[in-house]
């Protein structure tokens, strides 16, 4: 049968009598929002070669079938 014993006070983990030293980390800062203005990205509809466009409209940055690389021609309303 196994037996884990963890001392938060010597930093030791010792598992059926073997003793080893571990170090507990925790994780870091998150890096910084998507956008600066707070406006979220929806790709649920998102297709091969999507672009990413801003929609005023919902406010959001989409990327969807909408506009993709396929789509932007020379004049072309983007």
């Amino acid at each position: 049968m196994s037996s884990v014993n963890v001392s938060t006070t010597r930093n030791t983990v010792t598992v059926n009598g073997d003793t080893s030293v571990v170090s507990v980390t925790t994780q870091g800062p998150q890096g910084p929002q998507f956008s600066t203005s707070g406006a979220n990205l929806n790709d649920s509809n998102k297709v091969n070669n999507s672009v990413v466009y801003f929609d005023s409209t919902s406010g959001t940055f989409k990327a969807d079938q909408t506009r993709t690389v396929e789509n932007l021609v020379d004049g072309g309303n983007f």
